[in-house]
């Protein structure tokens, strides 16, 4: 199933375009990293913030994405990510300020907000871009809200979505999380992060050694 991936940008409106609503990716290779998709908006400006960029999550991630790759095509389980994606996930309006985007996030002890306009995706933060913004425009937490900003690039997937694909996506373009969508309503229906691969990965890694 198709795997979008949206430029960064404010949220006005739909961050799907037309143009990648159909598009299938069926190599990583067909999406090379460009400049628009750069992690400049995500780089990490103290010690607390590489101290995240450098979690194991990504490594993990990274491991099993290489492991995934490594096998042949025909040889390759199909796994859809609905399968290990959260349905959790908190949604906030494209009008809400950076300081209310923090709160819910802090009130719910989650990492990655869905960010809406009208009832269009308009946008997939994480905790650490908003640490990243806050921290550099301190002044301006209040009254600054998610509308005028430029949120990062980010991947959306539907339900049937490939597991082990959308893990190189993600790889790709160094993102921690994918939003899944549902391929019906184009609504949110769930989110994939790093974590998740972890388990995974975690879980087989344990059934290869209990054999």
């Amino acid at each position: 199933m198709s795997i979008h991936v949206s430029e960064p940008g404010r949220p006005i409106g739909t961050r799907l375009p037309e143009i990648f609503r159909n598009r299938t990716v069926g190599d990583v290779t067909e999406l090379e990293p460009s400049s628009a998709l750069s992690n400049s908006h995500n780089e990490a400006t103290d010690a607390e913030f590489q101290q995240a960029a450098n979690s194991g999550r990504h490594r993990a991630l990274q491991q099993y994405g290489t492991v995934a790759a490594g096998e042949r095509k025909e040889e390759r389980v199909y796994l859809p990510v609905s399968e290990i994606a959260s349905p959790a996930q908190y949604i906030v309006p494209a009008t809400a300020t950076m300081n209310q985007a923090f709160a819910v996030m802090e009130d719910n002890a989650v990492h990655h907000l869905v960010i809406m306009s009208d009832d269009n995706v308009a946008g997939l933060i994480d905790f650490r871009w908003l640490l990243t913004w806050i921290h550099e425009n301190p002044n301006e937490t209040d009254t600054q809200s998610l509308l005028n900003i430029e949120l990062p690039a980010f991947l959306t997937a539907f339900p049937e979505t490939d597991a082990h694909q959308l893990a190189r996506l993600m790889l790709a373009h160094r993102l921690n999380a994918a939003l899944i969508v549902d391929g019906t309503s184009g609504q949110p229906s769930g989110i994939v992060t790093s974590t998740d691969y972890l388990k995974l990965y975690a879980s087989a890694s344990q059934q290869e050694g209990a054999v």
